[in-house]
């Protein structure tokens, strides 16, 4: 059964400069005073060759959660993490959360800026770290701005009054309040609407930064769209950027602040576009008037589970068969019984597909960002599903780097569900050594 997943890791590095490259246009356009600086947000996908990729292509690093305070910790160690870069902590902070943060920083780390969730964490932060560190604030949505299309968002944050206990509590100290932290959304589907809400965040990091001087950026969140998921897919991210930096500017302007360094937080736009899964039509069945099932030897459900989550919509093209007949199907899993495991939705219409159906290789692209990372890497899935047999593509100089992981076994999904006894593994190809091409 052909099943795979191709990562093609000089996209990430393709997308970073891009981003870089549209924000150097938008600074020269608007002659903003300020900096611009891209940040991965690493819970996209936290694939080792996928994050060591962003940095080598000069991203600063957005983390989440404990894990990975660890895995920066880590890199860092390494050498991968250059020193000079920014680890930006976002998100509720538990116990290990707030200890990976105070590890880091009294290792010797000093860029590490810890972004409030909440007013307990800058407490146990000062308690447990002596060290001067560095602190965000990150702001709670209005109720007015509450984009109603996503909820949830507005759980995150610091309210006006907390954002001013926090610039009281540091006052005189050696810590340093260096970030305010807007999110107003997730993809920006509307950038006029976006702007506007981004505008009052603006005006109020202003406010701080005219009586703490030492505040300096002003992080704007994510948000960025990625093509990855429409063919006619067309965003203007400079001109995004020049009304962004033009508004930031004029408004910092009138409140006598200087143009803050603009932190972009960018993990789908990163990373969505350098994964395909390439799946295999094992069967065809009819359905009388309706469109025909194409069965996929594979789970979307379990491979793209925002499929369900979001009902979002990929592009699925063929590998073959451009010329002939087309027709209208639904895509289904054969590695699982559930009657979910279906694409497109049923409020969304059928697939134009060619019609010679079995054994046709389908492609599935954008699933680079958060799809592998809600499934789980790993363990059991869904009706058991294995993990498919990747290949992995990085660059090395003027060569691509070929390598080979193999696809998940019957007795790791069985021993990670409990089972002791012995189970017979089907034999498979072992992993390849990696290949080297070189780029014409």
């Amino acid at each position: 059964m052909y099943k795979r997943q191709v990562s093609y890791c000089p996209l990430i590095t393709q997308q970073v400069q891009n981003m870089l490259d549209y924000a150097t246009a938008a600074r020269a356009q608007t002659g903003y005073a300020g900096d611009f600086l891209y940040a991965y947000a690493t819970k996209a996908n936290f694939s080792e060759e996928v994050v060591r990729t962003a940095l080598g292509a000069g991203a600063n690093y957005e983390t989440s959660a404990a894990a990975d305070v660890v895995i920066a910790h880590h890199l860092w160690r390494q050498g991968i993490l250059p020193e000079d870069r920014y680890i930006f902590c976002n998100g509720s902070k538990e116990d290990a959360y707030i200890d990976g943060i105070v590890a880091l920083r009294r290792a010797g780390y000093e860029r590490v800026v810890a972004v409030l969730d909440d007013l307990n964490e800058l407490e146990e932060l000062i308690a447990r770290c002596a060290a001067p560190m560095l602190f965000g604030v990150r702001e709670r949505h209005a109720p007015e701005v509450v984009d109603l299309a996503h909820p949830g968002g507005e759980r995150f944050g610091l309210t006006p009054a907390e954002i001013e206990q926090v610039v009281a509590r540091l006052a005189g100290t050696s810590h340093q309040l260096m970030v305010y932290h807007a999110m107003v959304g997730s993809q920006i589907e509307d950038a006029a609407a976006w702007e506007a809400r981004l505008q009052r965040s603006v005006t109020a990091y202003a406010t701080i930064a005219a009586r703490v001087p030492e505040m300096t950026m002003f992080n704007f969140g994510g948000g960025m769209p990625t093509s990855g998921y429409d063919l006619g897919f067309n965003f203007d991210y400079t001109g995004f950027l020049s009304n962004l930096m033009a508004s930031t500017g004029r408004i910092c302007a009138d409140y006598g602040v200087a143009a803050p360094l603009i932190v972009a937080e960018c993990g789908r736009y990163t990373v969505a576009n350098h994964n395909v899964y390439l799946l295999e039509v094992g069967r065809v069945k009819q359905q009388g008037a309706l469109e025909p099932w194409y069965l996929l030897n594979g789970s979307l459900m379990v491979s793209a589970p925002d499929t369900l989550i979001v009902d979002q919509e990929f592009v699925v093209l063929p590998l073959d068969g451009w010329d002939d007949a087309m027709q209208g199907v639904r895509l289904g899993g054969r590695r699982t019984c559930d009657s979910d495991d279906l694409y497109p939705r049923p409020n969304r219409p059928a697939l134009p597909l060619p019609a010679f159906c079995e054994g046709m290789v389908l492609a599935v692209f954008g699933v680079g960002a958060y799809q592998s990372m809600i499934a789980g890497k790993g363990g059991a899935h869904h009706c058991l599903n294995p993990e498919m047999r990747r290949i992995i593509i990085e660059q090395d100089g003027d060569q691509l780097v070929l390598r080979e992981v193999a696809p998940q076994g019957l007795v790791a999904m069985m021993t990670a569900l409990g089972y002791n006894r012995e189970v017979i593994e089907p034999a498979r190809q072992p992993i390849q050594q990696p290949i080297r091409l070189p780029i014409s």
